[in-house]
């Protein structure tokens, strides 16, 4: 086995036992499960009752922002999940076995990516259920939701670096609170970001969450005229943007996330 597939086998082990450990805890399965269905029913039936979008239902210029904020929140697992190996000494027993150092971090990712793939499932159906409607191809739709997935990905090796570099669960948590909160909800996953102050209008505009919400409206069709009001370059091109910032996060944090592992491991 070469240096290129050893990491990526060696991850897809380390998957798999990191899915069977989601089987047997309730605590993921039910964040992956209820989560998602909190979401939306809170949004859609509070918020929905109480905002206007004009041209269109509020739930369906929801429901790409929950998915956005869904993601964030599932690939913040990863971090979490590595601070508690860390603790437990786990990592340890991998630095004894014959692997790459990548593939502790592949595998996390990769495992994390089926719980998101599996929270987005319950969701779309969840939207589905109070309203919210596809309006383009089944292949747009699906595009709609690969560009959702590999937002995520990428996500987790930055949540996976920001784990290592704190070490423990109790600051990983808090941290990311403090980074998550803003870039959600100054962005225009939940309303206009037009009307915001100028500050954070430029912000929210220039904010990923902004242009992976908009990518994702526009491959679900559900746009309208509210949903594109900024001539900021990440929101007129979305999509672009957003595999742009995909890219750019996988370029950094995955070679800082293992230069950190390798790091924390000989600590």
């Amino acid at each position: 086995m070469n240096a290129l597939t050893m990491p990526v086998a060696d991850g897809w082990t380390i998957a798999r036992r990191n899915t069977l450990k989601i089987r047997r805890s309730p605590d993921m399965l039910g964040a992956v499960v209820m989560l998602p269905i909190v979401l939306v029913l809170l949004f859609a039936y509070v918020f929905g009752s109480v905002i206007d979008v004009p041209g269109m239902s509020y739930r369906e210029f929801l429901l790409p922002g929950i998915f956005v904020q869904a993601v964030i929140t599932g690939a913040q697992i990863t971090g979490y999940t590595l601070t508690l190996d860390l603790q437990k000494g786990i990592f340890d027993r991998f630095r004894s076995l014959p692997m790459a150092p990548s593939a502790v971090l592949i595998g996390q990712t990769i495992s994390d990516l089926l719980m998101n793939f599996a929270g987005l499932v319950v969701m779309g159906a969840m939207g589905l259920l109070v309203g919210w409607r596809v309006h383009t191809s089944p292949y747009e739709a699906l595009l709609g939701f690969g560009l959702l997935l590999l937002f995520a990905y990428a996500f987790s090796w930055v949540t996976a670096a920001v784990a290592l570099a704190l070490r423990t669960p109790e600051s990983f948590n808090n941290v990311a609170t403090m980074v998550s909160f803003p870039l959600v909800f100054i962005s225009n996953a939940f309303l206009d970001s037009s009307e915001l102050p100028t500050p954070l209008r430029v912000f929210a505009e220039w904010n990923p969450v902004s242009a992976f919400t908009q990518a994702a409206r526009e491959l679900f069709g559900n746009t309208g005229s509210a949903t594109r009001t900024s001539d900021a370059w990440p929101v007129e091109h979305a999509v672009p943007a957003s595999l742009l910032w995909i890219a750019v996060i996988l370029i950094v944090f995955v070679p800082l996330a293992t230069r950190l592992y390798r790091k924390a491991v000989s600590g």
